[in-house]
């Protein structure tokens, strides 16, 4: 059995793969999204990744759509105790922002989707510099505090704000962030790497990355004179042009066939070596999209693997 991974500072342990729930009531419907999480937890994940303004882009639907399935599909298995569910403020489009009223009206809207007491980890989604950090982490602790939220996190943020956010806890004696989620993947890494990743480290954070295969360019599909039907063909297609691209397709050929390993797979057994990460997220919109996500805890490079793959995608 896979064994878990601890979060950051927390008491919370994950699957070292999380499910993303972006697709969920964008391009799965219930049924395809309840398919797909039923063969995730059977195989063991324990970690379901999504965001209250999932998927308010797609013309008809209001934000909220992912968290209602994901709430339906835990009271209909009666699972919520063995589920990790990780959900986001500051995007729905009546509740954008980090301001306190609006993360504890929003942590309440999400918990009425989600059909749940409380939220096991909880993020601010993009980060608002006009809102002081002492405004936003004094309102996440009250969640906190009220048993809403287990734990505390933060996605798209600079290393100064996410350094100043933990002093502040700290000084003060209020939760902290225990997680990370960052844009991270092999042809995407200069916004993690560096001062990111230092703070996340020195803090003890675990990274959870989000785009880990890269709008999907990292399972192989993509190739030049190929037209994939996909809503993210454009952004995936478009590391095609890229040097970089072209250097970390090649470096997954090789490894994906000298290890009988699917493409993304070995893309994500890359991103869950690198330090500090926990758990890379990614989604299936469809049942044969899942298995290469459910072999990364089991893929472990060797170094010479891994360190072919980052030198192709330096």
């Amino acid at each position: 059995m896979t064994s878990l991974r601890k979060l950051g500072t927390s008491d919370i342990e994950v699957f070292p793969l999380s499910l993303g729930g972006n697709v969920f009531g964008w391009t799965a419907d219930e049924a395809q999204s309840f398919a797909v999480l039923d063969a995730y937890k059977a195989a063991g994940g324990n970690f379901v990744d999504t965001a209250d303004a999932y998927s308010a882009w797609v013309e008809g639907n209001e934000g909220g759509e992912s968290e209602r399935i994901i709430g339906k599909w835990v009271k209909a298995r009666g699972n919520r105790a063995d589920v990790v569910i990780a959900t986001k403020v500051s995007q729905h489009p009546e509740y954008p922002g980090l301001t306190a009223a609006n993360i504890k009206a929003a942590a309440d809207a999400s918990l009425a989707r989600l059909g749940t007491d409380y939220i096991d980890l909880y993020y601010t989604h993009f980060d608002q510099p006009e809102v002081p950090v002492e405004e936003i982490i004094t309102a996440l602790d009250e969640l906190v505090k009220a048993g809403k939220v287990r734990a505390i996190a933060a996605s798209n943020i600079t290393p100064e704000r996410l350094k100043a956010s933990l002093d502040f806890s700290a000084a003060e004696g209020l939760a902290r962030y225990v997680a990370l989620q960052p844009h991270y993947n092999l042809v995407s890494r200069d916004t993690y790497e560096g001062a990111l990743q230092t703070v996340a480290a020195d803090a003890g954070l675990s990274a959870v990355p989000y785009f880990g295969l890269a709008k999907g360019f990292l399972t192989g599909k993509y190739r030049p004179g190929t037209t994939v039907d996909s809503p993210r063909a454009a952004g995936a297609g478009a590391y095609l042009e890229t040097p970089t691209g072209t250097r970390v397709l090649a470096a997954l050929d090789e490894i994906a066939e000298a290890r009988g390993a699917a493409h993304a797979t070995v893309a994500l057994a890359w991103l869950a070596a690198q330090p500090t990460v926990a758990a890379p997220i990614a989604s299936a919109r469809t049942l044969d999209q899942l298995p290469a996500l459910l072999a990364v805890p089991d893929l472990t490079l060797t170094p010479e693997e891994l360190t072919h793959l980052t030198k192709a995608s330096a």
